[in-house]
């Protein structure tokens, strides 16, 4: 093995940049509006899930309010505009899109059994990632 790769590097790491956060941040955004803007303009292929998931709300206004906070969060995470109270509002909005396993567990499980999930109980789970993304961006001075 050769001397070089046994020798510390020139730069401490705690002077590199750290851009994984903003990469995470920026990822988030994108997301966020990339989906905001399908609700908003109707194109979504979760709108029947997220209308019938608050049938109390009527989904013809309600799914477009919703893509335009995701929009406005998106693009503010994007821009690094009041970031963590901004990412904090993202993760309480993620952990609503939960309510699906609650209020629609025949959409969201195979036959009720809540370890087999649906396409849409898939696209709720994978929100674990979204919020905890959420929480690490909210967190970070």
């Amino acid at each position: 093995m050769s001397q070089e790769l046994l020798r510390p590097p020139e730069t401490p790491a705690r002077e590199v940049p750290d851009r994984g956060f903003t990469a995470l941040r920026v990822a988030l955004g994108v997301v966020f509006v990339w989906f905001g803007a399908l609700k908003v303009t109707g194109d979504s292929p979760v709108h029947r899930l997220v209308a019938d998931t608050v049938p109390f709300l009527p989904g013809s206004w309600f799914v477009p309010a919703v893509g335009v906070f995701e929009v406005l969060a998106g693009a503010a995470l994007v821009l690094g505009v009041a970031v963590r109270p901004v990412a904090a509002l993202v993760a309480l909005h993620l952990l609503g899109t939960f309510l699906v396993l609650l209020v629609q567990p025949g959409v969201a499980f195979v036959g009720g059994n809540p370890l087999l999930l649906t396409v849409p109980g898939e696209f709720v789970v994978k929100n674990l990632v979204l919020v905890t993304a959420a929480l690490v961006v909210a967190r970070r001075r």
